[in-house]
């Protein structure tokens, strides 16, 4: 769906702009791994589309920020070019605290505890 915006021209300080947000949603994007067709499927846009918005020729909606910052899992902050946020302070949840501890164990009951996790992500992965 087009909006009026999406015929404007594009000035300067815009495309100075869109032109980075799009070279860091690109790099994010190929640092794990996903493709242009993957990230438009995901946002229900065109792979060209999403060409368009990565080199900055075409103008990103805001309103589309968001979703692309959780599908590349980063804040909207690093999507942006800013510094994230300061990590919120509080108890450290319960699976890291776990985590934790299996890393104090010796290797071989750390390995055992890896080929369970294992197991069951296999058996998670079939059902």
């Amino acid at each position: 769906m087009f909006t009026w915006t999406d015929f404007m021209p594009i000035g300067k300080d815009e495309k100075t702009f869109f032109g980075q947000l799009g070279a860091r949603i690109a790099q994010t994007r190929k640092a794990q791994s996903i493709t242009q067709v993957q990230l438009a499927e995901r946002l229900g846009v065109s792979q060209q589309t999403i060409n368009a918005y990565e080199v900055g020729r075409r103008r990103m909606p805001v309103s589309s920020l968001p979703l692309i910052a959780r599908l590349l899992g980063i804040s909207i902050e690093e999507l942006m070019g800013e510094a994230p946020a300061p990590a919120k302070r509080g108890p450290t949840p319960k699976l890291l605290q776990q985590i934790e501890r299996i890393q104090q164990l010796p290797r071989s009951k750390q390995r055992f505890v890896i080929e369970m996790l294992d197991t069951v992500l296999a058996q998670q992965g079939r059902g």
